[in-house]
């Protein structure tokens, strides 16, 4: 079960921005509903979910910004052992070779992972 397999509808953000949570998880896409066209998968420790996606998905906009017609989708899942993340989105056209690859890179950059957790911890007890 995804998280946006729920009943309920998801919330408009500002800047245009859908959200869905639920106990099974948090979603944040650009259009709704979610289509994860290409996709990569991370594990994370457990943290604010909505704060791990939307930081995801700023640095996830950043390296693919130049690929004509992508939108962006993260969706975070409770696991056993913390969080899944699936973070990729939308396309208009094929994927190029190794895009899938580049969002796996940035999943498992340690730089990136350490401010993400960083942010999405704040408050956490």
């Amino acid at each position: 079960m995804t998280a946006w397999d729920t009943d309920r509808a998801p919330r408009r953000l500002r800047g245009g921005w859908y959200e869905a949570r639920s106990d099974a998880g948090y979603v944040l896409a650009r259009h709704w509903p979610p289509r994860l066209d290409i996709v990569a998968t991370g594990e994370f420790p457990p943290v604010r979910r909505g704060r791990l996606a939307r930081q995801i998905r700023q640095d996830l906009w950043r390296a693919l910004r130049g690929l004509r017609g992508f939108s962006p989708v993260v969706v975070v899942d409770a696991a056993e052992c913390g969080l899944t993340v699936r973070a990729g989105g939308r396309l208009a056209a094929p994927a190029p070779a190794g895009v899938e690859g580049r969002i796996k890179d940035l999943l498992d950059s340690p730089g990136h992972r350490a401010r993400w957790l960083t942010w999405a911890g704040e408050g956490v007890r």
